[in-house]
């Protein structure tokens, strides 16, 4: 196999900021060079290249553990070499256009158009810009339907994917799911179209996404057609609108464009984690990255069901690892990475049923190596003071809790389950343990919040100081001065949860919020933090978006938008100009979404039903929480999947007395120093 490596100088690293976000060479990085060529000269296979793209900086894309996983199964492979890349800087970028050289692979500096496939991770709407910048950068059309048969297939996965729609022009291919197996049978069918191109009849590379459209989990979109309905209506052709009838989409049908192609694409899920494939050997950065430590991934899913959360619904099913393979898989990890620090990974580390005795076994293991042990969520009702003293024993780093609202009326519309007293129950006992550092998350904007809710936080705030002060009065300690940090969000609807419905309010609107929170905080022992109102704004509209954004996106990204994640590259009224040109405003996306409308992303399923939904936003506004999974199974529809947790419940229930399938289907603290 012949591969043409960028020819990029000393002098170009030594010009730019970060030269080892560039380079290679890491610590258990994989290069299959030598056996793909070998292979190749036999002539009697061809090997998948696969470049697994980030669209980000290397830094926080070698902290995704995901990159990790998908890296480690491909190139376990005997027909799949896999490489990385990731979004260059500013400084990077202008080299690489002002040299004419293309964005290149780390593993062999491999151009990425010389690639068979390239997968993109999309974890955050802001990073959509970023994909076409690689696909700029790497000699790759923009745009799927410009592709020919000798370009690369682009696919993507991750959380955004299940609302693929603003970015469907530019992709061949989207994942629902979970990708561990589905990706190597996409490997398997582009494996078939490289063999079939020396045969006398070759497969065309639309055959070719017909033939990946059968896979389970993935969605083609160039093999469905979209009809907008306003007003009464229907733009059938899915063309662009004139101005004069441009109005408030009130329903996005999307339906396959020829038979043979099936109406709904249902998510995969993995459905054994203790036999599934896991990197205890991951590629080690030579650079510190934002998470530079090595994980155990303890569980996937969540039983919690908080309404504004979008991971808590399309990572159902629960599944845990035993104890015992999450042991073996950590003395791996130890062993293979040179890491001194360890994290749990899940969405709620202490609703692991045998969390006690995992993190008894770790501690044990790690004991005398000068390994730590990271517990990035526990549950505040399940707080252990003497596993924090463990794995603090040499000193005392802050806490975070995240009550999400500031009063109990409103913890209970979005369903956090947790009580004020779960919340100075632990922090008491935290206080006197020896703490003194609280990070206190919320959300502004919410459903149903009211100016009581907003000040409620400051007075939480405010009484959990007083808290902290009566304790040395109590105990007749010398206190130092506490730091509570109070932490504000903006509340953003997102697809598959219950409040994808809803409305956000508007930029004046959560600024006045703001600026009332912060002007009833005051005292020098309270920080209050807030979040960017401008991205928040318009993620809104990346999220519960449609294809008419495709156009947005492209005029954007020509006109120098990328890195929009990064607030100081970020400008919302270029993008609401752009957007306004294309006969659409913010007001589109941050309606209040009715009930009755098609969404973009309907035909997608993520097991959890709509119906289910539905029933958990009307319970939101009737200020009803709904159970943990754990401890009553309300008919989510999750049980399709026929494993996990919910399954079993499910299944125990209907012996009994069956759950109501209208029925209703985290909150956290950290021990870890600086976790945002």
């Amino acid at each position: 196999m012949k591969t043409r490596p960028v020819p990029l100088s000393k002098s170009d690293l030594m010009s730019v900021e970060s030269p080892a976000r560039y380079v290679g060479g890491e610590f258990n990085a994989v290069i299959k060079e030598d056996m793909l060529e070998e292979l190749e000269k036999t002539g009697k296979t061809s090997c998948v290249r696969f470049a697994f793209c980030f669209p980000d900086i290397y830094e926080i894309g070698m902290s995704n553990l995901a990159l990790q996983i998908l890296y480690h199964v491909l190139n376990e492979s005997d027909f799949v070499a896999c490489e990385r890349a990731f979004s260059p800087w500013f400084d990077m970028d202008k080299i690489l256009r002002e040299k004419k050289i293309p964005l290149y692979s780390q593993e062999t500096k491999t151009p990425l158009c010389d690639f068979d496939i390239l997968g993109f991770t999309l974890g955050y709407e802001m990073c959509y810009t970023n994909v076409l910048q690689m696909l700029d950068l790497g000699r790759i059309p923009l745009l799927a339907q410009d592709r020919g048969e000798d370009d690369p297939i682009v696919c993507c996965g991750g959380p955004c994917a299940y609302n693929i729609e603003p970015m469907a022009d530019f992709f061949d291919i989207a994942m629902m799911g979970e990708g561990e197996e589905m990706i190597l049978e996409l490997c398997e069918k582009i494996h078939a179209y490289k063999l079939s191109k020396s045969t006398s009849r070759p497969m065309t590379r639309q055959e070719l996404l017909r033939n990946c459209n059968a896979i389970e989990g993935i969605y083609v979109p160039s093999l469905y057609e979209v009809s907008y309905h306003y007003d009464g209506a229907t733009d059938a052709s899915s063309e662009k609108i004139t101005e004069s009838s441009v109005a408030v989409s009130i329903g996005t049908v999307i339906r396959p464009s020829e038979d043979g192609i099936k109406t709904t694409i249902k998510k995969r899920i993995i459905s054994d984690l203790n036999t599934c494939t896991y990197p205890t050997a991951p590629v080690v950065s030579n650079m510190r990255v934002v998470h530079d430590r090595c994980y155990l991934e303890v569980f996937r899913g969540c039983i919690r069901g908080c309404r504004f959360c979008q991971a808590g619904f399309i990572y159902r099913p629960v599944r845990e690892k035993s104890v015992e393979v999450l042991c073996e898989q950590g003395r791996e990890l130890e062993k293979n990475t040179g890491y001194d620090e360890m994290g749990l990974l899940s969405l709620a580390t202490s609703d692991y049923t045998q969390f006690p005795e995992l993190a008894e076994n770790l501690l044990t293991t790690f004991e005398g190596h000068h390994t730590s042990l990271s517990l990035p969520s526990l549950r505040l009702d399940s707080f252990s003071l003497d596993l924090m003293e463990k794995v603090q024993s040499t000193r005392k780093s802050g806490l975070t809790f995240a009550p999400e609202a500031g009063t109990q009326r409103l913890r209970d519309v979005i369903n956090k389950n947790i009580k004020e007293e779960d919340i100075f129950s632990a922090l008491r006992l935290a206080f006197l343990g020896g703490w003194s550092t609280v990070k206190l998350y919320f959300m502004l904007g919410l459903p149903t919040e009211t100016d009581e809710d907003v000040l409620g936080i400051a007075d939480l705030a405010a009484r959990i100081e007083k808290l902290y002060y009566d304790i040395g009065r109590e105990t007749g300690q010398r206190m130092r001065r506490p730091e509570i940090t109070v932490s504000t969000s903006l509340f953003i609807p997102k697809p598959f949860t219950p409040f994808q419905w809803e409305a956000q309010n508007s930029k004046e609107e959560l600024i006045r919020k703001q600026r009332l929170l912060k002007d009833h905080i005051r005292s020098k022992n309270i920080r209050y933090a807030w979040h960017d109102f401008d991205s928040s704004v318009w993620e809104v509209v990346l999220a519960r978006g449609d294809r008419r954004l495709g156009s947005v996106l492209l005029e954007g990204y020509k006109a120098g938008h990328f890195f929009d994640a990064w607030d100081d590259h970020f400008c919302l009224n270029e993008w609401v100009e752009i957007l306004e040109k294309h006969g659409m405003k913010i007001e589109d996306f941050a309606r209040e979404y009715s009930e009755e409308e098609v969404l973009p992303w309907d035909h997608i399923s993520v097991g959890v039903s709509k119906k289910f939904l539905l029933s958990e936003r009307h319970k939101a506004y009737e200020e009803t929480t709904t159970p943990s999974c754990r401890e009553h199974c309300s008919g989510c529809g999750a049980a399709t999947f026929g494993v996990g947790e919910c399954f079993a419940k499910r299944t125990a229930a209907s012996d009994s007395e069956p759950a109501s399938d209208s029925g209703a289907s985290t909150d956290s603290i950290s021990a870890e120093e600086g976790d945002a």
